[in-house]
Order: structure tokens, then C-alpha cells, then sequence
């Protein structure tokens, strides 16, 4: 019992420190006038991220690398079956939002190089210096190609980050608190995660792709979610795919630079192609110009589910 809430404990430190640090750092960021372009493409798009990044690093200074690779190919795979399916049942989410076919295509190349330093064993520190530089350059890519179309639509980041603080040291309260509030979040959620693995007799990564995969994605569920319920369907799949991208090159290749990772190899023979495949769905429904309904998103939360089922 005392496992159980210490996990429950953990997730909610998470879920809450992360918004926090998002909201101080935007509003600093705002208050140093900095391009709303470089906010959202960079201090948001990883601020939903941040659980993932604080528990991945925890996993792996413990030495359980089948959380932290369980955590980010879990996540990828909630953040399209289950951060999709959800706000689908309140409006359609349309897959072929301007501009998101580039990142779609880094998603799915990103994802294919992860697959294959998963299958030729550990996630060495060279494989997340390679995945970092990805990162980089895809934020760099944007960056530009943002600048130099007259056209481009830049992501309000507001529909991610309300409230934001005004006073300084509010503003410095929040960006403490979220600092401060992750470690610990994280501390709590892996060393939760571990002891319910041990009593139900599963693995680490069983643990990793489900119950912490699922609570580390809680962010980009509730903004997703929101984001649908305000009729903004782009902030939904750019919110998804952004996230995606950012699991794999900056938490995992960030990860892996610290510590090298060990691949469940239940990871490399069932989850890494799940993971591809429903990246691949998403392709398939912005190629053809197919939005998620309703009984879309129906079908994407039951094979959710029976994709947890099949992992325990």
C-alpha cells in the first residue's frame, strides 16, 4: 500500500512541478523578451517533457534502465493512442495540420534510430550524443524555417500555459518550486514503481511501458484535452508530436549521455515496433487527410488498453 501511494505520491509531484516550472520559466522568458517563437518551440514543447526527462535520469542513477527506456517507448505509444483517442471523443482531431508533415518525418526518423540502436544492444553515449544533435538541429531547422516564411503560423503558447505569474518573485517561486518539485516526483515515482514491481513479480520495463509511461504523459493528456475542448485540434497533434520527438532525442539521448542504457529485450521484440507503429498511424492519417472522430478515438483508447493488457 504504502508503494502505491508513494508512486501516486510521485506522479502528482511530477504533474504539478512541471506546470509550475513551465509557467515561471515562460513568464521570465516573456519578461526578458524573448521571441514567442523560441517559447513555444522550446520552453514549452519541453516542458510537458519534463517528467519524462526527471524520472528517465532517476531510473537510471538507480540502475533500473527498464523504467527509464520502458518510461519514453510507453509514453510515445500513450501519447498517440491515448493523448489522441481522448480529446478525439470531444472534437475531431485533423492529423494534417499546416506544417506538421516535416515533423512527422522526424518523428518517424527519430523513432527508426532509436529502433536501431535498441536492436544492436545498450544506448551507449554515443547514441545519445547522435540523438542530441538531432534534437538540436530539428529545433534549429524550425527555428529558421519559421523565420524566413513570412506565412508561418507561430504556435500561441498560451493555449498550453495559462495563468502565468506576474510579479518577480512569484515568477522565481514557481521556477524554484518546479525545480525542486521534479527530483523529488521523480525520486518517488521510480522508487515506488520498483517496489510494486517487485511485489507483482513484473520487471521494471513491464512497470515502465504502463504505469509510469501513462503518469509521465498525464501533461500532454490534460493539454490535449484542453486543447480540444477550446476547438484548438493543432495544439493537440503538434502537442503530441513534439512531445514524441523531444522523448526520444533529448530525454533518452540526454539519459544515455549521462549513463548508458540497457534495452529490455521485450523492448527491442514487441514495444519498439508498437511505438513505430502508431507513428506510422499518425503519417497515415495526415498523408490521407483523415481526421481522428469519435469513434476513432474510441477504437485508439480500446487498442490502448489491450496494449496494456498484453504487457502485463
Amino acid at each position: 500500500m504504502l508503494s502505491i501511494l508513494t508512486l501516486i505520491a510521485g506522479l502528482v509531484f511530477l504533474v504539478f512541478a512541471g506546470d509550475y516550472l513551465v509557467r515561471g520559466a515562460v513568464a521570465l522568458a516573456e519578461k526578458l523578451s524573448i521571441d514567442p517563437l523560441i517559447i513555444g518551440l522550446t520552453i514549452v514543447a519541453f516542458g510537458t517533457s519534463a517528467p519524462e526527462l526527471f524520472v528517465s535520469l532517476q531510473a537510471a542513477f538507480d540502475n533500473v534502465s527498464g523504467i527509464a527506456v520502458g518510461n519514453i517507448v510507453g509514453s510515445n505509444i500513450a501519447n498517440v493512442l491515448l493523448v489522441l483517442g481522448a480529446p478525439a471523443l470531444l472534437m475531431s482531431i485533423n492529423c494534417s495540420e499546416k506544417g506538421i508533415g516535416s515533423s512527422l518525418a522526424v518523428m518517424v526518423a527519430m523513432t527508426l534510430t532509436l529502433m536501431v540502436m535498441m536492436w544492436f544492444g545498450p544506448l551507449s553515449r554515443l547514441d545519445g550524443a547522435i540523438l542530441l544533435v538531432m534534437i538540436a538541429v530539428y529545433l534549429g531547422w524550425q527555428i529558421k524555417a519559421a523565420r524566413e516564411c513570412d506565412m508561418a503560423v507561430v504556435p500561441d503558447y498560451h493555449d498550453d500555459v495559462a495563468d502565468l505569474p506576474q510579479e518577480g518573485w512569484k515568477t522565481a517561486l514557481f521556477i524554484g518550486g518546479g525545480l525542486i518539485g521534479l527530483p523529488i516526483g521523480a525520486w518517488l515515482t521510480v522508487d515506488g514503481a520498483s517496489h510494486i514491481a517487485r511485489m507483482l513479480g513484473a520487471t521494471e520495463t513491464v512497470i515502465g511501458l504502463t504505469i509510469v509511461a501513462i503518469g509521465t504523459s498525464l501533461p500532454e493528456l490534460v493539454t490535449s484535452v484542453m486543447a480540444a475542448w477550446r476547438k484548438s485540434g493543432a495544439v493537440a497533434i503538434g502537442n503530441v508530436v513534439g512531445s514524441n520527438i523531444f522523448n526520444i532525442g533529448l530525454i533518452l539521448g540526454g539519459t544515455s549521455v549521462i549513463l548508458p542504457l540497457e534495452v529490455d529485450p521485450r523492448i527491442v521484440s514487441i514495444d519498439m515496433w508498437v511505438m513505430l507503429g502508431v507513428s506510422l498511424l499518425v503519417v497515415a492519417l495526415a498523408h490521407w487527410n483523415v481526421p481522428i472522430k469519435k469513434l476513432g478515438g474510441m477504437a485508439m483508447l480500446a487498442a490502448f488498453a489491450i496494449y496494456i493488457l498484453s504487457v502485463f
